[in-house]
């Protein structure tokens, strides 16, 4: 007999939704997503979708029916419970908005819990749009089958951030003047944690001063080549995903 083919299959689109799903629950989705999986997609009655919500997780859904503005699903089975991903920061300076979108695109796919924007003084950028930042992170999350959405905090000038500080919270501050081994400082640490990155120039002087006595703050180095923005922002991701993350 051949084999029963698996249910929903690994073709089937994945979607985040603003509802809170269960089991039986009926979703009606327009706009964009109805778009993408009735025209791109080219979905019909009986067709998978798998859905999550960023509450309790991951969903097999059925399509009850697909038209051109609307596509009504089922929710049948419970895939995935909403992962727990480990409590790492990343305060990423802004930077101009392409080299930025990287960064949030593969700071949701390496695992982050939260982002928060960080201005500084040399920072070429001065804005962010949330709500098109939510969208790159959804759009990652969805491709890289993350059931929990990264949170994203609007930008904060770094000397606020600092003066709020969680007392509990290491600051792992990645200095292109150097500083301990990153990896090793990485794998010795216990809790929270988060990670500051700078902007296209740099830190300044007065910013450095001010990071380093922070009474939490642990002064690191990526090696001896000075990083990009965004690489420094995602290598240093990756790094400590990898000694303190969930890989």
């Amino acid at each position: 007999m051949p084999a029963t083919p698996a249910w929903p299959p690994k073709s089937a689109p994945r979607l985040f939704v603003d509802t809170t799903l269960a089991q039986g629950a009926q979703v009606s989705l327009g706009g964009p997503q109805a778009h993408y999986l009735a025209r791109v997609m080219r979905i019909a009655a009986g067709d998978a979708v798998v859905l999550c919500d960023d509450v309790t997780g991951e969903w097999a859904a059925r399509v009850i029916e697909a038209a051109k503005r609307d596509v009504m699903l089922t929710c049948e089975t419970l895939l995935r419970p909403r992962e727990d991903v480990p409590d790492f920061t990343l305060c990423a300076a802004l930077l101009k908005k392409d080299r930025f979108d990287l960064v949030l695109e593969k700071a949701c796919e390496l695992g982050v819990r939260r982002i928060q924007p960080v201005l500084t003084r040399r920072c070429v950028a001065d804005k962010l749009n949330l709500d098109r930042a939510r969208s790159i992170l959804i759009e990652a999350a969805e491709q890289c089958a993350r059931t929990a959405l990264p949170e994203l905090a609007a930008p904060a000038k770094l000397e606020a951030l600092l003066k709020d500080w969680q007392a509990n919270r290491a600051l792992f501050f990645a200095d292109e003047n150097g500083g301990a081994n990153a990896a090793q400082q990485f794998a010795a640490c216990a809790g929270p944690a988060a990670l500051l990155t700078g902007p296209e120039g740099g830190f300044d002087q007065a910013e450095r001063e001010e990071i380093r006595a922070l009474p939490h703050a642990r002064v690191i180095t990526l090696g001896p080549r000075i990083l990009r923005g965004e690489t420094a922002a995602i290598a240093a991701t990756a790094l400590w995903m990898g000694t303190q993350g969930d890989w």
